[in-house]
Parts: structure tokens; C-alpha cells; sequence
């Protein structure tokens, strides 16, 4: 029920206030909504977002494929409580290219040991088959 509610109020967020949107712009937010949204449910379906040579830039330092992430996401090794975005700074396009800055607050467990964060986001998306896919993330942490 948690899921379906934040995913709802996402949408609504993106789309019920986002008339000046173009239809590209509202697709894209729509994959950052769920991205989010899968993630704070630690839900795997988080994985279709992902191109296949996806490429994380943790703010810790680590850095991570795709296989590497599925391997930590499903063992449990992270578990998340709450994804949220806090200010949309900018995002762009170029050709089958997007990057969106942002920053998200986020809360959960490493280890079992609580942590909670801001972070600075630098996402960039490809266009895959009409579907933005999460090519690559950079995240730093916000003091």
C-alpha cells in the first residue's frame, strides 16, 4: 500500500503540475518517479529501469554495474526506508540522451545499521527501444 501510495503521489507531482512539460519531459520524470519509488520498496523490478552496462558512482567512493548492484539489492546488504526528491535542479536532452540533476533524501539500512542521507544527483538516461533506461548515476553527499 506504501509503494502504490508514493508512486501515485509521484505521478501526480510530476504530472498533475507539469502542464509547461513537454511529453519527452513527462516520460522521463515518470521513469525518475519509479526509479525512486522501486527503490525505497527495495522492489527488483528496479532492474528494468537499468541499461545493461549501467555504471553507479556511490558517494561513499564505490562504484558498481549492474550485476553488482543486483547482488547487493537482492542479498539485502542495503535496504532502503524512504527515497525522496527534494529539488528537480535541471535536466536536458540530446538526442536518444537525457541527464537530470537532483537532489533526494534518502534513509535506510547498511548492514542493519541505520543511515540517512542527502545526496547531490547527476543521472544520465538513454533512450532504449522508446524507453528511458538509467544509463549512469553519480551521487555526493550534501553537508
Amino acid at each position: 500500500m506504501k509503494s502504490t501510495l508514493s508512486f501515485i503521489f509521484l505521478v501526480f507531482f510530476v504530472f498533475g503540475f507539469s502542464q509547461t512539460y513537454s511529453n519527452k519531459e513527462k516520460a522521463l520524470l515518470s521513469q525518475v518517479s519509479k526509479l525512486d519509488s522501486l527503490m525505497e520498496n527495495n522492489n527488483s523490478k528496479i532492474l528494468e529501469l537499468f541499461s545493461d552496462d549501467v555504471s553507479f558512482g556511490h558517494s561513499n567512493g564505490w562504484i558498481q554495474n549492474k550485476d553488482d548492484f543486483k547482488k547487493d539489492f537482492e542479498s539485502g546488504k542495503v535496504k532502503y526506508q524512504s527515497v525522496k526528491q527534494t529539488e528537480l535542479k535541471e535536466f536536458k536532452f540530446k538526442n536518444k540522451f537525457a541527464n537530470i540533476r537532483r537532489n533526494i533524501a534518502v534513509k535506510g539500512l547498511y548492514k542493519n545499521e541505520t543511515f540517512e542521507m542527502k545526496l547531490s544527483v547527476l543521472e544520465f538516461w538513454i533512450k532504449q527501444k522508446g524507453i528511458w533506461k538509467l544509463w549512469s548515476r553519480q551521487s555526493v553527499s550534501l553537508k
